[in-house]
């Protein structure tokens, strides 16, 4: 089935009544790119991406409020898009572009597009189209829903973009000097995080009254941090490893940064798995989650670190203090993460199953999987609740 005839009739089976107050999370859906039986990257022709939008009323069973037909890339952080506060506007950013070459092949290049998308109508609809740095990766909303960050990997740059209603305009562009891939924004919205990948390294950005610099410092974080976020308190920055940007049958940590030292530093590493590709903290501020890849696409048939399954890693976060959880197998290559706005329940995009996995999150710190998986039109390269 072609991308518009699909969009049409999930539009048909969704309905167009709207929805007060809804909290959304959005799955962006690249059919683009595979692993064959090798664990080599195949690029297929394009055409047939989707971003999708849940209702999450009822956590447990999120309802499905609509789709469109937007490139979206897996190649990039699973953070690449975010909702306001307000959950009025969906910002989602398209890392890469495929282009054709000889013998009817095809190759990705940087794009340099996000979408703006109102969520106030039902089904959302793509309102705008904005200019930013080449290959947007990482994106983070501030609390106020007024200033967003972008994390332009081939850029090397930061673009910061002004939120006025429906208007979003880009008003600066911060020079990174590396390939940053993931951005979060403090609470108080004072400084924002920033994962350089390839120089190993988060480095920490200043914001007064929407103007965002280099403060110049950095912190070492692992090998190839890819994502970063921050606790709801402010107090704790997390990072996550990829190890060597894919699955090795290595284990690769997460980076935990006290924010509230002076400079703030590097103080653990918790162990979570073979490749950490989506971390997201609860808004409760108790658990954080990292999805692991776990050899479960991206490694040879044959591999001896191969596996059937990805993993989700629940991390407890107490007394400014992280440890593990619990661990539970979702789908197969598994990128985003989120958490139910009440933190009762997280979600996991599972690229190779084309499945979202529901897991509920219980207080004693186990995860529960309820057998509920979201079936999807394609493989899910992104999933997002909120912005952090």
């Amino acid at each position: 089935m072609k991308t518009r005839s699909l969009v049409a009739a999930i539009i048909l089976a969704v309905g167009f009544s709207g929805v007060a107050g809804a909290q959304v999370m959005v799955v962006g859906i690249d059919t683009k790119l595979v692993f064959n039986d090798q664990g080599q990257r195949v690029n297929r022709q394009p055409g047939e991406d989707l971003v999708q939008f849940y209702d999450l009323k009822d956590p447990a069973h999120p309802e499905l409020i609509g789709a469109l037909p937007l490139t979206n890339s897996v190649v990039g952080p699973p953070t690449n898009l975010a909702v306001t506060p307000d959950q009025s506007l969906a910002l989602i950013a398209n890392s890469l572009n495929w282009q054709p070459v000889d013998g009817g092949t095809w190759k990705p290049v940087p794009d340099d597009r996000l979408f703006v998308v109102d969520l106030t109508a039902r089904p959302p609809k793509l309102i705008s189209t904005v200019k930013v740095g080449s290959q947007p990766s990482g994106l983070a909303i501030d609390r106020t829903g007024t200033l967003a960050l972008v994390a332009n990997r081939d850029g090397k740059s930061i673009s910061v973009l002004s939120i006025h209603g429906q208007d979003v305009q880009v008003t600066d562009t911060v020079q990174m000097n590396d390939e940053v891939t993931s951005v979060a924004i403090t609470p108080d919205g004072k400084r924002a995080l920033v994962a350089k990948f390839l120089a190993h390294k988060v480095a920490v950005l200043s914001i007064d009254d929407g103007h965002v610099q280099p403060t110049g410092y950095e912190m070492p974080a692992g090998l190839f941090p890819y994502t970063v976020t921050i606790t709801p308190d402010g107090y704790t920055g997390l990072a996550g490893n990829t190890g060597k940007a894919d699955s090795n049958g290595n284990v690769d940590p997460v980076t935990v940064m006290d924010l509230q030292a002076s400079p703030p530093r590097v103080v653990d590493y918790v162990t979570a798995g073979d490749s950490v590709e989506g971390l997201v903290v609860s808004p409760r501020g108790d658990f954080a989650l990292a999805t692991i890849l776990n050899g479960s696409y991206d490694a040879a048939i044959d591999s001896w670190f191969r596996h059937k399954t990805g993993l989700a890693v629940l991390l407890r976060i107490k007394n400014g203090r992280i440890s593990r959880a619990d661990t539970i197998e979702v789908g197969a290559f598994p990128e985003g993460a989120a958490f139910s706005p009440d933190g009762r329940y997280a979600y996991t995009g599972n690229y190779a199953s084309n499945t979202i996995s529901v897991l509920r999150v219980q207080r004693d710190g186990h995860l529960v999987d309820t057998h509920a998986d979201i079936a999807l039109p394609g493989p899910p390269g992104s999933l997002r609740v909120g912005s952090q």
